[in-house]
């Protein structure tokens, strides 16, 4: 799940080596934080958060297989 969502971000963006996808995983839930540079935050975001919609359509299409919900958060490299 990390991978495939990882590809989509860094496509997406101009700094793909800024790109940190965190994988938390518990026994129904999964949390995967997408951290971007500030300047890439639009680019995965989209107008309308349309792009980041997408992105979440397609990480849980891809995570009903495993049974888990799966969060997709996004955030920029400056945030803790």
């Amino acid at each position: 799940m990390k991978d495939l969502v990882e590809i989509i971000v860094k496509a997406l963006v101009d700094y793909p080596e800024q790109v940190v996808i965190t994988e938390t995983s518990g026994e129904s839930i999964m949390i995967l934080e997408i951290r971007v540079s500030q300047e890439d935050v639009g680019k995965v975001i989209g107008k309308e958060g349309r792009i980041a919609n997408a992105i979440r359509t397609v990480v849980k299409a891809a995570a009903a297989k495993t049974n888990k919900k799966v969060t997709v958060e996004i955030l920029t490299n400056n945030d803790a």
